[in-house]
C-alpha cells in the first residue's frame, strides 16, 4: 500500500461543501487506496479550523465534533515531534518559501517517500518540484 501525506487543508475541505474541489475528490480517493501519515501538527491545525469555523458560525459545535471523528477514524499515523525534526522542516521552509508549518509535511513526504495531497497553492509548488505532489494542479 502506497503512503500518503494527507495536508489539513485537503481533510478541511472534505468538511466543507463549499471548498470541494477536484483536488480534494483525488485526494479522498487516494486516502482510501493508502497508508495516511501526516505530522505532528496536522491534528492541532484540523482542530483550529474547525474551532474557527465554529467562532465564525460557519459551523456548529456538534458539526466540528463530528468531523474530529470522522478524520480520527481515517486512523492516519501521526509523525512524532522531535528537534531534529523541526530543524530539518525549517531548512525546508527556507529553501521553499514555505512556513515550517507547510514545510512539515513535505519534509515528511521526501523522507517517508510518500506522496503529497494538499490544497495549498505554495506548498504544491513546492511538492511538484520535488515530484511528490498527488496530482498536478
Amino acid at each position: 500500500m502506497s503512503l500518503l501525506v494527507l495536508d489539513a487543508s485537503v481533510a478541511l475541505a472534505w468538511c466543507f461543501p463549499d471548498e470541494s474541489s477536484a483536488e480534494a475528490e483525488l485526494a479522498r480517493q487516494a486516502a482510501r487506496e493508502s497508508e495516511l501519515i501526516a505530522p505532528s501538527i496536522w491534528p492541532f491545525e484540523v482542530a483550529n479550523a474547525l474551532l474557527v469555523a465554529e467562532r465564525k458560525k460557519r459551523l456548529k459545535h456538534a458539526e466540528a465534533e463530528r468531523y474530529l471523528k470522522l478524520l480520527d477514524a481515517l486512523e492516519i499515523e501521526i509523525e512524532p515531534p522531535s528537534a531534529a525534526t523541526a530543524s530539518q522542516c525549517a531548512a525546508v521552509a527556507r529553501q521553499n518559501g514555505l512556513s515550517v508549518y507547510a514545510a512539515s509535511y513535505l519534509e515528511l513526504a521526501t523522507r517517508r517517500k510518500a506522496r503529497l495531497a494538499t490544497l495549498d497553492a505554495t506548498l504544491a509548488k513546492a511538492a511538484r518540484k520535488a515530484g511528490l505532489l498527488l496530482a498536478p494542479r
